[in-house]
């Protein structure tokens, strides 16, 4: 039974290792710069829509992905999710989607310069299932491991992914950076590292989907299997994520803390996403230094997770939790003041640090709050909030950069979403930490 047990929760951690390819090179490191560097040209892209022309940029082409993404998984994956539940499908909508998503990766090989059309549609595609796939990973957590144990082994699954999201993303910049020694040109060497990235992403994620097994209750009783048809599933999933919509009166706790989720939340995706922007645009910072900083928190990030979900089961989740966004505040004051390369690389090496713990600590606060029959609707609603909260963060952050000049009051005023969320945290109760 031990044996079974550690079985999985290694098969579980393998995923994050595995998909976490696509988060560092895809979604935070190499596309976004091929994209805005190849793709789309340099005096920018007119958009045609019902004889409409906009003139725009990569930059809000990129947002715009984001936010659509993220309001498809809205509509969709609460849905979705509930059926897995009631059918007991989770494993084989895992599979589905993470095998879909790096074959969308993977295509992105064949797009160019000048295939902004094409590149958009297989991001969209590719991050979709990326984001969908995560769902159902996460809701696996509650069914292999006990209460007492969730903190540890969810930040156990960041460590997994830190480090191998940061094993990929240091071949790929070896591969890049050694283009002409190869043979190759720099841009035929991002389009494979591309292709490298969907091929990390399924290839490990085949250890997860043979060793990980799926013991679920399954709902449909011996009577209703006669009707296990798609349409009544489809059914019964839209009815129950209803229920659970309209009940939110009962699950006032869950709310509670998906709400103070978002705003810090919120505030840790802007942080990630405008890192790299403002030390080029506040410091100046070389190319190399900015990604040489990024690669750096990915493996600080290990260390992280395990020690504050290590803390966590001692002292309480959401303390922990607590004192980490309080960690976040301060140093986000640290980088108000920052003037030099070393002391981005030091604020590069605090936010791995934090990131991990803030990460891991969440997923398994509200993993342990939520009915285990229902885990993949929940966590679905968990994953539209942590999506959905990406948006105004980076929309703060450039209002004041615009109105103020400088990135730096940018980054201070980021401190507010913080704040807001340790104030909600403090009215969430965790179950875990009452006697």
């Amino acid at each position: 039974m031990e044996k079974e047990k550690q079985r999985n929760i290694f098969a579980w951690c393998m995923y994050d290792w595995a998909n976490s390819a696509f988060a560092t090179t895809v979604i935070a490191g190499i596309l976004p710069i091929y994209f805005a560097t190849v793709v789309i040209p340099s005096d920018g892209w007119t958009l045609k829509f019902f004889g409409i022309s906009i003139v725009t940029n990569a930059a809000t082409i990129w947002a715009f992905l984001s936010g659509t993404t993220a309001l498809f998984v809205f509509v969709t994956m609460p849905t979705l999710g509930a059926i897995a539940d009631y059918s007991g499908l989770k494993k084989k909508f895992l599979i589905i989607f993470c095998y879909g998503g790096s074959l969308f990766t993977a295509l992105l090989y064949f797009c160019s310069s000048g295939d902004v059309w094409m590149t958009m549609i297989f991001f969209f595609l590719a991050n979709a299932c990326f984001i969908s796939a995560n769902i159902f990973y996460d809701a696996f957590l509650p069914h292999i491991v006990s209460e007492n144990e969730i903190d540890l082994v969810s930040g156990k699954g960041y460590a997994y992914g830190y480090l191998g999201g940061g094993l990929q993303f240091l071949i790929c910049l070896a591969l890049i950076m050694f283009h002409e020694k190869l043979g190759m040109s720099k841009t035929l060497t991002v389009r494979i590292c591309l292709v490298f990235s969907g091929m990390w992403w399924a290839g490990f994620s085949s250890i997860t989907f043979f060793g990980l097994s799926e013991r679920e209750i399954n709902l449909i009783d011996q009577k209703e299997k006669k009707k296990f048809l798609f349409w009544y599933c489809l059914l019964k999933g839209i009815s129950q994520t209803w229920n659970t919509v309209s009940g939110v009166k009962k699950n006032r706790n869950q709310v509670l803390f998906l709400i103070a989720f978002m705003f810090y939340s919120d505030g840790i995706q802007t942080v990630i996403r405008m890192a790299a922007i403002f030390g080029k645009d506040e410091l100046g910072i070389k190319d190399e230094i900015l990604l040489g900083t990024l690669l750096l928190v990915q493996f600080i990030g290990i260390g992280g997770a395990l020690l504050f979900s290590q803390a966590a089961q001692k002292f309480g989740a959401k303390k922990v939790l607590i004192f980490v966004l309080f960690l976040w505040s301060c140093i986000l004051s640290y980088a108000y003041f920052i003037v030099s390369s070393l002391d981005f690389l030091i604020l590069g090496m605090a936010v791995g640090l934090v990131l991990g713990g803030s990460q891991s600590i969440s997923r398994s606060i509200y993993g342990a709050m939520i009915p285990r029959h229902a885990s993949a609707e929940y966590f679905s609603f968990y994953s539209v909030f942590e999506k959905f909260s990406s948006i105004w963060g980076p929309f703060v952050f450039g209002i004041i950069r615009q109105i103020t000049g400088t990135s730096r009051l940018s980054i201070l005023s980021l401190i507010g979403f913080f704040i807001t969320g340790i104030v909600l945290l403090c009215c969430v109760e965790d179950k875990r930490d009452t006697p």
